[in-house]
């Protein structure tokens, strides 16, 4: 059916390893990273990052990790994170992230999987790291970061990161060259890194990246969205996730851009407006927290309060409409942007940390357009990217000046689209995995004649603009025959403030239902401003003010759609979700099968009559 391609990439580095190097020779005493210790950002070099890499990896040499072989990695983003990642990946290994929320059983299930010999864990890990390692004969290391002097566990045969990094030291006396060498023997289609799948349509499977493979990521999203040595980007995401690995580690590894990793998730709203960024990338989770935090924020205000919000946001949407079509400013509009940013949009975008970005990047997850269009006239140059972790990353992004809504942009250059005749999105180029590891059958299903089958929907426009209709194994089909794709219609609910987040229900039903996880904030001040102070959500949601709001909140997003596509009913989901368990992934995507069962009572009571 559809089809689009662009042209070749720029000749590419050699390998991931090799790029590194260069950057370190490159950017030397310039701030590779920064940390907070004691209250204070204090930066790392690249020459200083590049010795902690060279000295790990020669480390992992010295603890007998042959080129091939692999290591895992269990703990927040951090400094050694990186370093480890990078030293495995010098010395031919491959480097494997695991989820921090991961369960022993998961984590035993990638060490047995990738036969991992050494796993680094941070503090937080140590106990899930000790508990695996009497049931993985193969695993012969595991290795603390933190100094001797910093580990209070007492357990026995763990080394800690400042003793392999001696080990290293003493081995690059021995053998001096060696790290260079070990670099050299490195080709680019070897593996890089292993990526486990978040979950989502069954058990994690080890997608397999060459160097080939990122750095045809790298080259190609320098020249759509160009990085450089000033420019500050914030580690927060997971690092064991194809978009953060990117973005926090292997791009600023490219561009010798500075990466700050936040203190911890409690801290991130404080260390995001510390550091500003002027590149930002998250998950349609985070943006909609921002939206809800200030729409939030507005409504709590007086009438009078919100009139120059609203005002300044109309006067947004207006210019950055104008722009998105090419179309000149009239002088007077000019005028009044010019006004509404210093009185209202630039002051907003403070207050989120978005105050200097001129980059931000929403992708892992389907985001509404109108959100992306809200950002837009905040003053924000959203860009809505689509990838896998399969394609290394990106699938499609939009080009510098060209905005579609609702697009995900075109093709990567060098890269292919189709859409096959099930309309099945369809993906060809040298950003496709190597398969999938230990699992030949499914490597076999997914990659087919070098065209990856995405399982998601999706149409292309005659200018090979991609817009994202759904996933196929998430299609309901109703007792009536009819097909309807629920994640349109879930984003535009999570565009009400009220709204954290929605799981669209009826499939072999007569009508379509709802399960609304409310956000806690917003739906107290709406209580407390009638003089309703509650803090248990549960017993918020029974109060007809709420039950009412959402109701209308549903209503007019029904509107929006046929039929056959509107909701008829609703129940609350009052339970906490946590990243990582089993009905939502760790980077905050709902697991639907998981869902379904879970709630399974209050999705019968919606159709009990």
């Amino acid at each position: 059916m559809g089809e689009m391609s662009t042209g070749s990439t720029a000749e590419q580095p050699a390998t991931i390893a090799a790029q590194f190097l260069a950057t370190v020779a490159r950017y030397g005493e310039r701030p590779a990273m920064r940390r907070k210790i004691d209250g204070i950002w204090q930066p790392l070099s690249w020459r200083d990052y590049g010795k902690h890499v060279r000295q790990a990896g020669l480390g992992l040499k010295a603890l007998g990790i042959k080129r091939g072989e692999s290591i895992c990695i269990l703990g927040d983003n951090c400094m050694e994170w990186l370093a480890a990642d990078m030293g495995a990946i010098g010395i031919g290994a491959a480097s494997v992230g695991i989820y921090t929320t991961s369960a022993p059983a998961q984590v035993e299930h990638i060490l047995r999987d990738t036969g991992a010999c050494v796993l680094f864990a941070d503090a937080a890990r140590l106990k899930n790291a000790l508990a695996v390692r009497e049931r993985v004969p193969g695993l012969e290391h595991i290795v603390l970061f933190a100094g001797p002097g910093d580990d209070k566990s007492g357990a026995p045969d763990v080394l800690h990161w400042s003793q392999l990094l001696d080990k290293g030291r003493v081995l690059d006396d021995e053998k001096p060259g060696l790290w260079e060498e070990s670099i050299a023997g490195t080709r680019p289609d070897d593996l890089a890194i292993l990526i486990y799948t978040s979950g989502t349509t069954g058990p994690p499977k080890g997608a397999m990246l060459s160097h080939a493979n990122l750095l045809f990521q790298l080259v190609v999203q320098q020249d759509l969205m160009p990085i450089g040595p000033d420019d500050e980007l914030i580690s927060f995401l997971p690092l064991s996730h194809i978009g953060e690995r990117l973005m926090g580690d292997f791009r600023p590894m490219m561009s010798g851009a500075v990466v700050s990793f936040i203190e911890s998730p409690e801290k991130f709203a404080e260390n995001l407006r510390e550091i500003s960024p002027t590149v930002f990338f998250s998950v349609p989770r985070v943006w909609e927290k921002f939206h809800a935090g200030i729409t939030g924020a507005m409504a709590r205000q007086s009438w009078l309060s919100r009139v120059p919000y609203h005002l300044a946001l109309g006067i947004g949407d207006r210019v950055a409409l104008r722009r998105q079509a090419g179309k000149s400013i009239p002088w007077l509009l000019g005028i009044l942007h010019g006004i509404a940013e210093r009185r209202v949009l630039r002051p907003l975008r403070d207050m989120i940390g978005m105050g200097r970005a001129h980059s931000v990047l929403s992708g892992a997850a389907p985001i509404a357009h109108e959100m992306i269009r809200w950002f837009f006239a905040l003053g924000l140059d959203m860009r809505e990217t689509y990838g896998l972790t399969e394609t290394s990353g990106v699938v499609s992004f939009p080009p510098l000046n060209i905005r579609k809504p609702g697009s995900v942009g075109q093709a990567l250059p060098g890269s292919e689209v189709r859409i096959a005749e099930d309309g099945e999105i369809l993906v060809r180029g040298a950003h496709i995995i190597r398969g999938y590891l230990n699992m030949p059958e499914e490597s076999a299903a997914a990659i087919i004649d070098g065209w990856l089958h995405t399982g998601d929907l999706g149409r292309l426009d005659a200018d090979g603009f991609l817009t994202i209709t759904g996933r196929k194994k998430d299609i309901i089909i109703t007792a009536g025959g009819k097909n309807v794709s629920p994640s349109e219609i879930e984003n535009q609910l999570k565009f009400d403030p009220l709204i954290a987040d929605a799981m669209v229900v009826g499939d072999g039903r007569k009508y379509l239902t709802c399960l609304i996880i409310p956000n806690p904030e917003n739906v107290g001040a709406l209580a407390a401003a009638t003089g309703v102070n509650i803090d248990d959500l549960a017993e918020l949601c029974r109060l007809p003010l709420v039950v009412d709001a959402i109701q209308a909140a549903i209503d007019a997003v029904s509107a929006n759609f046929s039929r056959v596509e509107q909701i008829k009913k609703f129940r609350f989901m009052t339970t906490p979700l946590v990243p990582g368990s089993d009905e939502i992934t760790p980077t905050m995507k709902l697991k639907r099968d998981a869902m379904t069962r879970k709630y399974a009572d209050l999705i019968e009571e919606m159709y009990a009559d």
